[in-house]
């Protein structure tokens, strides 16, 4: 049971990371005019921060 808890416990900080990566003042840093290979820089961000958090909840999902 305390395995289960403490990949509860990690989904939920990471829940709240994600919260802090997609609120205002953090996307306000982003909303420049400027490019990635093309991209906009806002928009390549939260490509960028979305698939860091998918990554990281297969992280722990998966980590015995």
């Amino acid at each position: 049971m305390g395995d289960f808890e403490g990949k509860g416990q990690r989904l939920i900080a990471l829940c709240m990371l994600g919260c802090i990566l997609f609120n205002f003042p953090i996307l306000a840093l982003f909303n420049v005019p400027g490019s990635l290979f093309g991209v906009p820089l806002l928009y390549a961000y939260i490509f960028l921060a979305w698939a860091l958090l998918i990554a990281l909840m297969a992280w722990v999902v998966e980590k015995r």
